[in-house]
């Protein structure tokens, strides 16, 4: 995406200046990107989605896309942490009305709060729309505990977004959005985070225990934030960030054919044809998500909500995680094909292996195969015929 808009150019400067040069010992060292996010917080970067007269810059996801690509060509971690919050402030800005929200998302633009979100638990096998948690009710005032099997970048967060179901008799489908203050809920790591990518979103299994008040869970149903904006946006700007991932492994790969080249002139290089399925890959994968976006934005502008619970649309946006998170991982291994040992040694300028690490996460962030499952189902009754 090769728009002037400001905020991509700083994303860019950010990406190329602040988190790229970090990658590597953020990823070794498993620690959070604090240098990239706190540049990020310096030009209010955070609060992108908040509507101007909250504070914020009152941007589009589509913007929100191209940021997340841009962080992702050089520190995925980074690029992760920005999509995984800026979910959460469309969350609260799309369904928090109530002068609550709107006086949180105002604080938010001001002091730059850093959202993570729990939305994962034990015992519900990873189902979204499913919790055991509970929210319990005395007055005004409410409480909750929940087993969450990975909480990212948890204790740097300024606040956190839990899903809960609305009462102890609540079904497990029957859910609340709640936002917590950092004041409002204590974190007791319950195990560790030794994993082969994505390391730096240090994202843990953690013991939330909150007390908070009533005020702080959304008016609508959880359902309702999951199909409208929750979903679009987490696979939209997630197959962002991995395509990030995919650009700058396919940059080194160019990088590397080019030096081939020039040893050998008037000789193509034996990879460059796999640089060349790898490109044709590439545009796929980017096209997709810009069709999705465009998909998302032509329904929310006509005000017609509801079809994003229709099937067709549904399955286009399953889509695009799914079709994202194996691309990414093609286009990687293409392009350590094509470099060779120099993409698989890692101190090379065409090294590929954090690349190829944190690709493979992308297959696990609600797994592909409940994606699937659910689209089978939808298969079944859905008429469109692939149009």
């Amino acid at each position: 995406m090769t728009t002037n808009n400001p905020l991509l150019e700083t994303a860019r400067r950010i990406g190329r200046d602040i988190a790229g040069p970090a990658a590597d010992t953020v990823d070794a060292q498993a620690r959070f990107p604090k240098e990239a996010v706190d540049a990020l917080k310096g030009e209010r970067l955070l609060s992108a989605f908040v509507p101007v007269e909250l504070g914020g810059f009152g941007c589009d996801i589509k913007t929100l896309s191209a940021c997340c690509e841009a962080l992702g060509e050089h520190c995925a971690t980074t690029a992760m942490v920005f999509a995984m919050h800026q979910i959460q402030v469309a969350c609260l800005t799309r369904h928090g009305h109530s002068p609550f929200f709107k006086s949180y998302l105002t604080e938010l633009c001001q002091q730059q709060r850093l959202i993570a979100s729990v939305t994962s638990e034990a015992g519900v096998g990873g189902d979204l729309r499913s919790s055991i948690a509970a929210v319990t009710r005395q007055g005004s005032a409410c409480t909750l505990k929940k087993e969450a099997t990975t909480v990212s970048y948890g204790e740097q967060a300024d606040g956190l977004e839990v899903t809960a179901r609305r009462s102890p008799e609540a079904a497990p489908g029957d859910q609340v959005l709640v936002l917590l203050r950092r004041d409002d809920y204590v974190l007791e790591k319950t195990g560790s985070w030794l994993t082969l990518g994505m390391r730096g979103t240090v994202s843990p299994p953690f013991r939330v225990i909150a007390q908070f008040p009533e005020a702080q869970i959304l008016p609508v149903p959880f359902s309702e934030i999951s199909i409208q904006t929750m979903v679009p946006f987490a696979h939209i700007l997630w197959s962002s960030v991995w395509l990030g991932i995919a650009v700058d492994a396919l940059s080194r790969a160019r990088a590397f054919i080019r030096a081939a080249a020039r040893k050998t002139p008037g000789i193509v290089p034996p990879g460059a044809v796999r640089l060349a399925e790898a490109a044709s890959q590439l545009q796929i994968m980017r096209d997709n998500i810009h069709n999705a976006i465009k998909k998302y934005e032509t329904i929310i502008a006509s005000g017609e909500i509801n079809q994003l619970s229709d099937f067709g649309f549904s399955l286009l946006i399953n889509n695009v995680k799914v079709a994202a998170s194996l691309l990414v991982v093609q286009i990687v291994q293409q392009a350590m094909v094509i470099c060779g040992v120099a993409g698989y040694k890692t101190d090379s300028k065409y090294s590929l292996g954090r690349h190829l690490r944190d690709a493979y996460s992308a297959s696990l962030m609600i797994n592909n195969d409940r994606i699937l499952t659910t689209n089978a189902s939808m298969l079944l009754v859905h008429k469109d015929e692939y149009s």
